[in-house]
């Protein structure tokens, strides 16, 4: 991440970052610019047929180099990035961006205090946990977190309930509503949560062997020979996941606009798949055409299914990191309480557990919610998100 932010220009219908010196500029989260200022023009004019059932696309490249992919100049099959371990970022993308200084959140409203009179505060038994929503039937799901929830009964000396959503939506609501007390939030509706539902996130993870967070990718089929950029998506049927999604809405909407000059909307009609798992299996299957994508997550469907493969699919652009989905708890709680939450995470090796297998995180780090989520915030405001429920 870089140390210069923008300010949103939402009256011009291509919407430009105008670059301050005193704000946080969002170059850093394209991840295409390598030195290179005419990035932007990757894969323009390039063509040579699509979905012809064998790749004769010429940016196409066999040698990844995860230090410099070059996007500018090359695509590659989604069995590279894998490989070569892009899919997450770095302990040292996390250490970055919670030393940013920042004053003030760039969007919405600051996370809310606790309350200042003890008699507002709340000490609840039974403690509700409340998941993100999960692809597996509640009983296998729930039996992946099980060790999480012994390890917070024994540290809160509190009988520990889960709760089972399917949407995002009804995460941030069982925590707005009181029914749920702590609870894991996806990247995108981390802000919708502080601001409707009153949470502190408090701790991200971060992998055994260091890797942290998850990149945006904008991916096509792999013999989709006439898709070599973003700047080629408004030719095709592109699908983005849901609304309040970071990589697979927000962030590409914004991304896509700054540095391709692509506005979703505008120049190509936005088809929601209705999640992750959806829009890759769509573009395998051929009901759409390419679109952007959490790495992590078609990673992990890739890896649970037996009739898609990485090489299936071709990567024409990724970002920088962004950070994964925050541990939250809802302001009123008890200090000591919260104290008690807090050191679950952060104080556990959760390594060789069932809770590990289930998030990938090996541990996890106390984070601030106005640094380490501050370019979310920026690319929100950007897309002019108002937090709203009904915009969940």
């Amino acid at each position: 991440m870089t140390e210069n932010q923008s300010d949103l220009s939402s009256n011009h219908s291509r919407r430009k970052f105008i670059l301050g010196s005193s704000s946080i500029g969002l170059a850093a989260l394209a991840g295409c610019f390598e030195g290179d200022d005419d990035s932007a023009q990757a894969g323009a004019g390039l063509s040579s047929g699509g979905g012809s059932g064998e790749a004769n696309d010429p940016m196409l490249s066999d040698s990844f180099d995860p230090e410099n992919p070059g996007w500018e100049d090359n695509n590659y099959l989604l069995s590279q990035v894998v490989e070569n371990d892009y899919i997450r970022g770095r302990r040292a993308n996390l250490e970055s961006m919670a030393s940013r200084d920042v004053d003030e959140v760039p969007h919405g409203n600051p996370v809310t205090e606790p309350p200042t009179d003890e008699s507002e505060l709340v000490d609840p038994d039974p403690l509700v946990f409340v998941d993100q929503p999960g692809e597996e039937g509640e009983a296998q799901f729930q039996d992946n977190v099980q060790d999480l929830l012994d390890r917070l009964e024994e540290a809160t000396g509190k009988t520990v309930q889960w709760e089972p959503v399917d949407s995002y939506a009804a995460t941030v609501e069982a925590l707005r509503s009181g029914r749920a007390h702590i609870g894991n939030v996806s990247t995108g509706t981390t802000a919708f949560a502080v601001n409707l539902a009153d949470v502190v996130p408090f701790a991200c993870g971060v992998q055994s062997d260091g890797q942290f967070g998850y990149r945006l990718l904008a991916i096509t089929r792999s013999d989709m020979d006439d898709i070599q950029s973003v700047e080629d998506f408004p030719e095709f049927d592109v699908t983005h996941t849901e609304p309040a999604s970071n990589s697979g809405h927000q962030a590409p909407s914004a991304l896509f606009d700054q540095y391709f000059d692509v506005t979703p909307e505008e120049d190509y009609e936005v088809q929601f798949s209705g999640g992750h798992d959806q829009s890759a299996i769509g573009i395998s299957a051929g009901d759409y055409d390419c679109g952007p994508i959490c790495s992590t997550c078609i990673q992990d469907l890739v890896e649970s299914r037996d009739d898609i493969d990485f090489e299936d699919y071709k990567v024409v652009w990724a970002s920088d990191p962004f950070p994964p989905g925050p541990m939250v708890h809802r302001y009123d709680l008890e200090p000591d309480l919260v104290a008690d939450i807090k050191s679950v995470w952060l104080d556990t090796d959760w390594s060789g557990t069932g809770y590990e297998e289930s998030t990938n995180y090996a541990e996890f780090v106390e984070i601030d919610y106005r640094s380490v989520f501050y370019d979310i915030m920026v690319i929100q405001r950007y897309n002019g998100v108002e937090y709203e429920s009904g915009n969940l």
